[in-house]
């Protein structure tokens, strides 16, 4: 009879992207996560976790004397609680740069585009996740159905949201919408779409409006989550510019991978789309449907195999 995993304790915002970089991690390496949601207090919500003096009574209580180790952080406000929680002996991973020394840490694992080094520092291409070959295959059989009333080649389209480097409001839906269109028409392609939690609503109206008929298939957020489905399903993917982990999680299937811009700027997206660009997983959306050869791209299983060389633990 096989052991359950160990648990491990998760110091996370409680949002999509950090449960799915922490949980992904964890999963990865063999463990169990169990989140403990980090909310600051009062007036230190305002202030950089950074400059926290005591970063355990800046945040609402965790539940301490039942965290399991290893403990997993992330972002600023988990470095900063995750750090506090090492001086006390626990084992800390950290994830996504800490804004503070990776000594603090027993590994801290960032984006190449972080821009961090030390000889405990995991440098990795992409954002961790949780999508692998065998959820993808799950998918494929749970979806495959419910989309083979589509044309092929068959586009997935995952939206996200405005934010504050990049604008996604209504006439940069409307563009988007257009484009897509375009495309459907042009190129004979059918459209599976899912917005995300940040999709604004005048955006997911314009996605309606543009590509309402029978070739194009769009989430109305009911029922059961179409995301993996999507990535499993697709011959090709568009991918709006705004989020990491979406452009991660894509380039991740073996599909060919297209993203769309939108107005603002990031000097930390901007070159890690420029490198996925250059090592040819990625080229930029037209409005029309390109495919080239391409090969899966994860960084997660080997920020795994460091975790678990850490930890001593044997692959799951």
């Amino acid at each position: 009879m096989t052991a359950p995993p160990c648990p491990a304790s998760i110091i996370a915002a409680d949002l999509a992207g950090m449960r799915s970089q922490t949980f992904g991690l964890a999963r990865r390496v063999g463990l169990e996560p169990h989140l403990y949601a980090l909310v600051p207090r009062g007036l230190w919500r305002h202030v950089p976790a950074a400059w926290w003096p005591s970063p355990l009574r800046a945040i609402q209580p965790l539940g301490l004397d039942s965290l399991a180790h290893p403990v997993i952080s992330i972002g600023g406000s988990g470095g900063a609680v995750g750090a506090a929680l090492r001086r006390k002996g626990a084992t800390v991973i950290q994830v996504q740069n800490p804004r503070l020394p990776p000594g603090r840490f027993d590994l801290v694992i960032a984006n190449r585009h972080d821009r961090i080094a030390g000889p405990n520092v995991i440098l990795t291409r992409t954002a961790l996740h949780g999508v692998t070959p065998e959820l993808l295959a799950q998918a494929q059989v749970e979806w495959g159905p419910r989309l083979a009333h589509l044309p092929r080649p068959l586009v997935a389209v995952l939206v996200g949201g405005g934010n504050g480097r990049f604008r996604l409001g209504r006439p940069e839906g409307a563009a988007l919408a257009v484009s897509l269109a375009t495309m459907m028409r042009r190129d004979q392609v059918g459209i599976a779409l899912t917005p995300s939690r940040r999709t604004a609503p005048e955006v997911c109206r314009e996605l309606h409006d543009a590509l309402a008929g029978p070739d194009s298939w769009i989430w109305d957020q009911s029922g059961p989550n179409p995301y993996l489905g999507l990535l499993a399903c697709a011959d090709a993917i568009v991918v709006t510019m705004d989020s990491v982990s979406m452009v991660s999680e894509a380039v991740a299937t073996a599909a060919p991978v297209m993203v769309a811009a939108l107005p603002g700027r990031s000097r930390r997206i901007g070159l890690f789309l420029r490198e996925l660009e250059q090592v040819g997983r990625i080229r930029p959306f037209a409005g029309r449907l390109e495919t080239w050869p391409v090969t899966p791209l994860d960084d997660t299983l080997m920020a795994a195999e460091a975790v678990r060389a850490h930890l001593g633990l044997v692959a799951p």
